[in-house]
């Protein structure tokens, strides 16, 4: 079994751009680029052809967006402005420390996170005080060019931590994104089920339903209809 947590909203609480458009122009306009008068109609139109579930880099995004006004620049500025444009205020969540401890003792771990600017995971991690060796994979949607809940980006951190998909266990805050684990038959641990401190507790839970002893507690209800067959389901807690 291996365990691996989404980073933003689950791991650690951050403070992004209230209006990412305005944040990037003016990271931009620090570094002498002309922002067009429509700069958020273009910011908020796609302009990179990705297939479905694909990341779109975001300084590829704004780059697009400046080109289709005609505006230049130079070397690497765009990437620069869009990484100060979202440097994080971070603060590790309650309970963090000690998600990843139990997850830990049932072995690998990983850290399985959508971001499309570059170098705010790693950021991210040091500013709350998480060591890049707490996982033995660290799988971004900027790195592998997928994003939750596409099945690939999951299937790239099962391999990563070296388990089949079906033994990968995801804790994360977004049904939407996170649980997209259970459609390649992995297991979701949300936390509007599962507050974060209450973790270790289901996978001590998950653990129980692994192992052998498991079957020695099925609960099993007779009816006589007749028939010699009887239903038995296993005593679980997932409702």
């Amino acid at each position: 079994m291996a365990v691996s947590f989404d980073l933003f909203g689950t791991l650690v609480r951050t403070e992004r751009p209230a209006d990412p458009a305005t944040a990037v122009a003016a990271e931009l306009e620090k570094r002498d680029v002309a922002i067009p008068e429509d700069w958020h109609e273009r910011y908020a139109r796609p302009w990179v052809d990705a297939p479905e579930g694909a990341e779109v880099p975001l300084p590829a995004h704004v780059g697009r967006a400046l080109a289709s006004a005609g505006i230049e620049w130079e070397g690497n500025v765009v990437r620069r402005a869009v990484v100060a444009a979202f440097d994080p205020v971070v603060a590790i969540r309650p309970g963090a420390p000690e998600a990843l401890e139990a997850a830990r003792e049932r072995g690998s771990v990983g850290l399985c996170s959508n971001c499309s600017v570059p170098e705010l995971v790693g950021r991210t991690l040091i500013r709350a005080g998480l060591d890049r060796d707490d996982f033995d994979a660290i799988v971004t949607s900027i790195g592998c060019g997928w994003r939750k809940p596409a099945p690939e980006m999951f299937e790239v951190t099962a391999s990563r931590l070296d388990v089949d998909p079906t033994n990968l266990i995801h804790v994360g805050d977004d049904p939407r994104t996170d649980g997209g684990i259970e459609a390649i038959g992995g297991t979701a641990i949300l936390l509007e089920q599962t507050p974060l401190e209450a973790v270790p507790g289901r996978l001590d839970s998950l653990d129980s339903l692994e192992t052998p002893e498991a079957f020695d507690t099925l609960e099993c209800d007779s009816v006589d209809t007749g028939a010699e067959t009887t239903d038995c389901q296993p005593e679980d807690d997932r409702g």
